[in-house]
């Protein structure tokens, strides 16, 4: 008996959905790694897909590099993973939490949040970056 090409691709499609939504082990790793120890920390709780997520992630891309070695910015989407979003609290993404060095946190902020925004809040939090 010849093994029926339809079934066997339904097989497979069904077993590439599975992996859809079983979480990456660096996402757990990432989660439990926030905030960063001895450092400020901008964590931003959203989604890939979420439209003020992706209004986000260019902005949060230039300012990971800015303050790189200053201040720790960090994305977890809590649609491929929804431990961080229990763990914080969160109720609406995307959403932001600062946190001080000790990891204490000190400001959170639900939807878009501008680039001058999270810079101001850097400063207040004593982020002091170069020239």
């Amino acid at each position: 008996m010849k093994p029926n090409r339809f079934k066997i691709a339904v097989i497979l499609y069904g077993l590439s959905l599975l992996s859809l939504f079983t979480p990456p082990a660096t996402l757990f790793a990432a989660a439990a790694e926030v905030p960063v120890k001895g450092m400020v920390t901008l964590v931003d709780l959203g989604a890939g897909e979420c439209i003020p997520c992706k209004m986000m992630a260019p902005i949060l891309a230039k300012l990971e590099k800015r303050y790189a070695g200053k201040a720790a910015v960090v994305f977890l989407d809590v649609w491929k993973d929804q431990t961080p979003a229990r763990r914080f609290g969160i109720r609406a993404i995307p959403t932001q939490i600062f946190f001080d060095k000790k990891g204490k946190e000190v400001y959170r902020h639900e939807g878009f949040l501008s680039e001058e925004e999270i810079v101001r809040r850097f400063k207040d939090m004593g982020v002091k970056l170069k020239g």
